[in-house]
Parts: C-alpha cells; sequence; structure tokens
C-alpha cells in the first residue's frame, strides 16, 4: 500500500468540487443518451426516471441546506421524533422520487444540470470546515461532507440509471478516493447500527490504495472514524481499491465479487472480522 501522506483538506475539497463540476456534464449526458425513462433501472422498484427524480431532489436539498434563503417544506418531508438514519432517508427516499411532475422529468437532463450547478454555485467561496445542517441527517455537516455526499449521490446514481439504460459509466478511481475521504469518516459514524454494536469492540483499519487511510473503531454502541490516525492495534485491515469499496458500501457490488477481483481482502489479527464492518454500518 505504501505509506499515506496526510492530506490538505482545502486542496481536497478544491478537488472534490472540481471532480462534480466534471460528473455533472456526464450525468447529463448519460441521462439524454437514455431511449425510455421507464425502464427498470439498477434500484429495486425504481425506474430510470425515478433515480434520476431523486437525485434532482438531492441537488434541491443540498442546495436548499446551504443556501437559508430557499424555501422546503422539511416538516412535511421529514419524519417526526426520534428516528434511526435509515428510517429517515428511506421515508426520504420514497418522497424524493414523486417530487416532479410530468413535465419537469421530460426534461430531466437540463433540470439536473440547473440544480447541480446551482449547488455548486451557492457553496463556493464556504470553507470546507463551515457547518451546515441536513434535516434528513438529523444533523449538522460540514460543507466538504456535503460536498463528497452529492459527488457520491452522482456517481452511485449515475451507475444505477446506466445499469438500467445499458450504458457505460465509468466510475474512476480518483473519483471514488475523493467521496471515501470527504464523506464517509462522517457517514460512516452516523450509519452506525447502534443495537448491532452493542458490546462489539472491533478496530478496523481501512487501507485505501492511494489513500485515505481510515481508522474505523467501535465500542459500547458508538464508532468514531479517524484519517491517518496514529499507529495503534487493529483486529481487522481491509484493503481496497477506492471504485471497490465505494461501490461495495453502497450494495452496489456483492463483497464476494470484488474479493474474487482481486480489489478487496482482509488481513490482521482477526481477518475473519472484516465482514462484520458491513453489518455494523447500515445502508438507507
Amino acid at each position: 500500500m505504501g505509506a499515506v501522506t496526510r492530506f490538505d483538506p482545502v486542496a481536497e475539497h478544491a478537488r472534490t468540487r472540481a471532480a462534480l463540476g466534471d460528473a455533472l456534464p456526464r450525468l447529463v449526458r448519460l441521462v439524454r443518451a437514455v431511449p425510455d425513462l421507464d425502464v427498470a433501472s439498477g434500484v429495486p422498484v425504481w425506474t430510470v426516471g425515478d433515480v434520476g427524480a431523486h437525485l434532482a431532489a438531492v441537488y434541491l436539498a443540498y442546495h436548499a441546506i446551504a443556501h437559508p434563503d430557499a424555501s422546503v417544506e422539511w416538516d412535511r418531508i421529514v419524519p417526526p421524533g426520534e428516528t434511526s438514519l435509515s428510517e429517515r432517508v428511506g421515508v426520504v427516499n420514497a418522497a424524493s422520487i414523486g417530487l416532479l411532475s410530468r413535465e419537469e422529468r421530460a426534461r430531466l437532463g437540463e433540470l439536473l444540470a440547473e440544480r447541480g450547478e446551482m449547488f455548486l454555485r451557492d457553496t463556493e467561496g464556504l470553507a470546507p470546515d463551515t457547518l451546515v445542517h441536513a434535516p434528513w441527517l438529523g444533523r449538522e455537516i460540514t460543507v466538504a461532507t456535503a460536498t463528497g455526499l452529492v459527488l457520491s449521490e452522482t456517481l452511485v446514481h449515475g451507475l444505477d440509471i446506466a445499469r438500467g439504460a445499458r450504458l457505460p459509466w465509468p466510475i474512476g478511481q480518483d473519483e471514488a478516493r475523493l467521496v471515501l475521504g470527504q464523506s464517509m469518516p462522517t457517514m460512516m459514524r452516523m450509519a452506525l447500527d447502534a443495537s448491532r454494536a452493542r458490546g462489539v469492540s472491533i478496530a478496523f483499519d481501512l487501507a485505501i490504495k492511494g489513500g485515505p487511510r481510515l481508522a474505523a473503531v467501535v465500542n459500547a454502541g458508538t464508532m468514531t472514524v479517524t484519517r491517518d490516525a496514529p499507529p495503534r492495534a487493529y483486529d481487522s485491515r481491509i484493503t481496497a481499491t477506492p471504485t471497490a469499496f465505494l461501490l461495495v458500501s453502497f450494495r452496489r457490488t456483492p463483497i464476494w465479487k470484488a474479493v474474487a477481483r482481486g480489489h478487496l481482502r482482509a488481513s490482521g489479527r482477526r481477518p475473519w472480522l472484516a465482514r462484520q464492518l458491513g453489518l455494523l454500518v447500515a445502508s438507507p
């Protein structure tokens, strides 16, 4: 794997914004090349048009948290009371596909371009560590995390659209690496299944080829995820290429397939514990 150098948060955030800026027109071209938006997508029960509508809602939501004047009636969308992250996101995702009219779906590519560029424009100049409130997550996140999440939604749902339309949609290692560095440390902690983590004590060393390197430690029902952590003893080391880890994390590639292709392997004192990570971190 080689040594992993400490990252520059400002420079990495700038690269993530640039990657998103490059991915958006590619997504628009993909959507415009789809002959039938009603075909099944890579997401069970969603059509290609549903995935596109969801993405349009995602871009609008992230624009709204970066733009205080945006009028979004979150109380009508986000479930009330104390709910888990997967439950909250599940409800919001289900609502998102019904937010576009038939006329808006007919101009889906143009709408995605408008809303994606709107997010980039409204977050331009904000420091990576600027805090914004994400109602559907139930907490504040940094602008860097938000940008990483928007890039992940673009890449992963672009793949869902491409699989349904039988069109190519490559996800580059550098793009995936940026998602993992910018959003994974926050989202892994937030998505921890507290009931499954109760009484569990495991330390994972996530060694992504070319970086980032993440120390994910589960203890007493909580998780900490640290980049470039000081040396310590780990129970299990997971070594993976960035794209493989991204797609396994989002349940788009089975673990066995990534292992069989040599893109993911487990080692360390107790390598068999690596499979626990996917059970402990919920996927909405």
